[in-house]
């Protein structure tokens, strides 16, 4: 069945909370599905007790969710936007990442935290980051980030069930997405990097909002025969080293892609993970493509300069199949 990204998260959502009664959903305006399509009906379907509005106060809700999985619950906190968690940081890095290290593994905290980031949606400095690189620095904390319905749903009710806390991060570019998404229950494991296409030339590496344009790079990339492997991670705590390696000792080249700023980003870890397998089979030195370093401005123009998109990725793709 054909459904959009949105579509899937709330069937994920839907069926977790049918299949555990601990789950349950809370954050800001999560019961109105005129502002929140990915928990449009949620509330009529279980009750405001387990899809609860709550204040504007990031730090405040987070420890009450934080409280809620370790007395037994599973909730999902919506944080509306990524740009908001660094209000209830130290809720997240220092409390729901290390308890159970600290208490000797007598209590768990699966908490899930989905947040939206991203720009394409004129949303300005402070509302268009993409912050997943932060949350790498945190053992204890997995990093979700899946670029499609089918892998959103699949690795939603994965995160739900994993005694974890679980940073999901959801590109807003992808809610209107469709793609055909298997109906009942399936879930896809942590660490499992997915061949979203075929090649022998060089591995274009994307990150959520990224594989699509590595997608549409790909294509253009073959009309004068150069044959590009997408490679999606879907997770980057834990990464699929091994998975996104073998990619790139079959290429011998290979392209890094993200919407997040290219100082200090996911690909930076992605590629220092990686080189290590990989460095005697590479014919040139891994690209990388991601935002510039300033803040996403809101004008359409200058925000199409900033951030990465697939002509990009295909001028990178020449630069490491030309070096020599």
């Amino acid at each position: 069945m054909e459904i959009t990204f949105a579509e899937a998260l709330n069937q994920a959502m839907s069926e977790e909370m049918e299949r555990d009664e601990k789950v349950f959903l809370m954050g800001e305006d999560v019961a109105l599905s005129e502002i929140s399509p990915a928990t449009a009906g949620l509330s009529e379907s279980f009750g405001t007790e387990r899809v609860r509005n709550t204040p504007i106060s990031e730090l405040g809700f987070t420890g009450a969710a934080v409280g809620a999985a370790m007395a037994g619950y599973r909730p999902i906190l919506d944080m509306r936007r990524i740009d908001f968690m660094m209000l209830s940081i130290d809720q997240i890095a220092n409390q729901a990442a290390k308890l159970r290290y600290m208490l000797g593994g007598q209590v768990s905290i699966p908490l899930v935290i989905r947040a939206p980031e991203g720009g394409g949606v004129q949303n300005g400095p402070t509302h268009s980051q993409c912050l997943e690189s932060w949350f790498l620095q945190v053992p204890g904390l997995r990093v979700v980030v899946p670029s499609g319905p089918k892998d959103a749903k699949g690795l939603l009710k994965t995160s739900i069930r994993d005694d974890n806390p679980v940073l999901f991060v959801e590109y807003r570019q992808l809610y209107s997405n469709k793609e055909d998404v298997q109906e009942g229950d399936y879930t896809i494991p942590f660490s499992s990097a997915s061949t979203k296409k075929e090649g022998k030339d060089v591995t274009l590496i994307g990150l959520g909002s990224q594989v699509g344009n590595c997608m549409s790079a790909a294509v253009e990339l073959e009309k004068i025969g150069i044959s590009a492997e997408v490679m999606d991670p879907r997770t980057i705590s834990p990464l699929d080293v091994d998975g996104l390696s073998a990619s790139v000792v079959k290429t011998g080249n290979c392209v890094i892609v993200e919407e997040g700023h290219k100082h200090g980003g996911v690909g930076a870890e992605i590629l220092s993970s990686i080189q290590s397998k990989c460095f005697s089979s590479l014919k040139a030195p891994i690209e990388r493509v991601a935002a510039l370093d300033v803040p996403i401005p809101v004008q359409t123009k200058l925000e199409k300069i900033v951030l990465p998109n697939s002509e990009k990725i295909i001028a990178a793709a020449k630069t490491v199949l030309n070096y020599s």
